[in-house]
């Protein structure tokens, strides 16, 4: 048929063509075929190396698509491992966490005057710890979920959420004396939930960080960086060492002791999954007691 077109049309073509040696083994040739005055001009070149070489490539492809499968599954079996181990830690800690902090409180309002300052102290001191526990489940269930949930992206205005997180956490944190200076934040598009999530976790980090200061101040702003928007926040707070940067978005990881200021070491590493779901980067550049900001994109142009 080749050959066929080649003589009525005057146009080249190509035939590949296997071939059995009188000693039983094969080869692949191709004929190429270009139309000349004279009829057709057929050069035949061995092409049995580039043949090996792509069965080659193509049962290594096979074996990766395979090795890839089983991968996924055993990515699957522990993605379900660890779903069931976050809502057995759920479950089964929330009560007897429950019972301590319940029976202490409990002894405290029926035999206080019984105890001195110091039991009162330890009895404080266990009722504190055991709400700082069940802050960190919450927190745990949270990135677990987090990796979970389903994306759904709208056009999101930014400003209005920037404004209302602020507002909300500034009066939750109680940090009337800070002053918060909110840019413009073009539009874009991503998660409503997600993306308000990341504004609590980055704004009260930075309202937190900044509260020992005589005049905290939180600035939140985008710039354009090549063809990409770049939103921050920005604090002028303790800050921190950039030597240890890379535990910053680490799960349970703290560049600051619970003593100076209270948390769990999981909001960042929420942070960071939820940019990454986007297809964002986030990044920080800090100093030590002048303060950080934290950047982030949303993989938008």
């Amino acid at each position: 048929l080749v050959l066929t077109a080649c003589m009525k049309e005057h146009k080249p073509g190509n035939i590949e063509h296997e071939f059995k040696y009188p000693d039983g083994s094969k080869g692949w040739f191709e004929l190429r075929i270009q139309p000349v005055p004279e009829g057709l001009f057929i050069l035949s070149v061995d092409i049995s190396v580039v043949k090996r070489a792509q069965s080659v490539i193509e049962l290594m492809n096979l074996n990766l698509e395979r090795k890839v499968e089983e991968r996924t599954k055993e990515l699957e079996r522990a993605n379900k491992e660890l779903e069931s181990f976050s809502y057995s830690i759920s479950h089964d800690l929330r009560a007897p966490l429950r019972a301590i902090d319940g029976y202490t409180r409990i002894f405290m309002e029926d035999h206080a005057a019984n105890a001195d300052d110091e039991g009162k102290r330890l009895l404080k001191v266990i009722i504190d710890s055991t709400a700082r526990m069940a802050h960190l489940i919450d927190d745990l269930l949270s990135f677990s979920r987090t990796g979970k949930q389903e994306m759904v992206k709208v056009k999101l205005n930014m400003n209005q959420i920037a404004h209302a997180i602020t507002e909300e956490q500034v009066r939750l944190m109680s940090a009337k004396n800070a002053r918060v200076i909110i840019g413009e934040l073009p539009e874009s598009d991503g998660d409503v939930r997600m993306i308000r999530q990341v504004f609590v976790n980055l704004v009260s980090n930075a309202v937190k960080y900044s509260s020992k200061k005589k005049d905290p101040v939180i600035e939140i702003g985008s710039l354009r960086e090549g063809e990409e928007t770049v939103y921050f926040v920005k604090d002028n707070g303790a800050g921190f060492d950039m030597r240890y940067y890379e535990k910053l978005f680490a799960v349970f990881q703290r560049l600051h002791s619970s003593s100076e200021f209270e948390g769990t070491g999981v909001g960042l590493a929420i942070v960071e999954r939820i940019i990454t779901r986007h297809g964002g980067r986030i990044w920080a550049k800090s100093e030590l007691n002048e303060g950080a900001v934290f950047y982030f994109t949303l993989g938008n142009k």
